[in-house]
């Protein structure tokens, strides 16, 4: 695992040759016709070529778009996303191998056998998950609106939460609702780790923390241990 203190951000990519390389593109997209859909996780200059751009994973809703035929720049989970909400169009995926470690580690067949050892569950599924994992769902939520979801859940229901155990784990601290969590997580969002937060912190004793929901809980909850750390 990188330190985050090692880490050194990505250069920009020069004018002299992003400038032809955003020509080509322009004049290809003109040609077929396209959008091109690119997630905010994704470096400067795919965002500055696209069209749309989609946050907190809300890939559908950029799906709904329905312009033209669509480019999708991430995971191929969410290529099928914009697929199926816009079945007439053409998806084109950049690398159909790539992959998410979300997806890839809440197979169907498992979450099928998991369901079935409790009829009273009611599943609410983080949107990065494949279709046929979807397809199980009573619900799909992104993390953006995962807390409403819950919180509107039937009361008589047990939860089922999947695939990202993290952001479950923050949904119920912040709605007292008590679910059972899919052991699965974002292999990005984990590699942040609380002492290197603290560390940070140190070195920044000013600067502000923001943490995706999808980090571990000691990483969400650096501030109290920090506080406890310096008394």
């Amino acid at each position: 695992m990188t330190d985050v203190a090692e880490i050194h951000p990505r250069g920009a990519m020069t004018k002299s040759r992003f400038e032809p390389l955003a020509g080509e593109i322009f004049a290809l997209k003109q040609q077929l016709n396209a959008v091109i859909l690119a997630h905010n996780y994704q470096v400067p200059e795919i965002q500055d070529v696209a069209d749309l751009w989609a946050i907190r994973s809300d890939f559908p809703n950029s799906g709904k778009d329905g312009r033209r035929c669509h480019r999708f720049l991430r995971g191929a989970f969410h290529g099928r996303d914009g697929k199926d909400l816009n079945p007439k169009k053409i998806v084109v995926l950049p690398d159909k191998n790539a992959g998410c470690s979300l997806e890839e580690g809440c197979p169907a067949d498992q979450l099928a056998a998991l369901q079935k050892t409790n009829p009273n569950f009611w599943t609410v599924t983080y949107i990065n998950c494949s279709a046929a994992v979807k397809a199980l769902s009573d619900v799909i939520c992104t993390s953006g609106n995962a807390v409403k979801i819950v919180e509107a859940a039937p009361k008589d229901k047990d939860l089922l939460f999947v695939p990202d155990e993290n952001l479950g784990q923050w949904v119920m601290e912040q709605t007292g609702r008590p679910m059972t969590l899919w052991k699965g997580n974002c292999y990005a969002h984990v590699e942040f780790r609380r002492d290197q937060v603290l560390r940070l912190r140190a070195q920044f004793p000013d600067a502000r923390v923001v943490v995706h929901p999808e980090s571990l809980r000691e990483v969400r909850t650096w501030r109290t241990r920090f506080a406890r750390r310096k008394r």
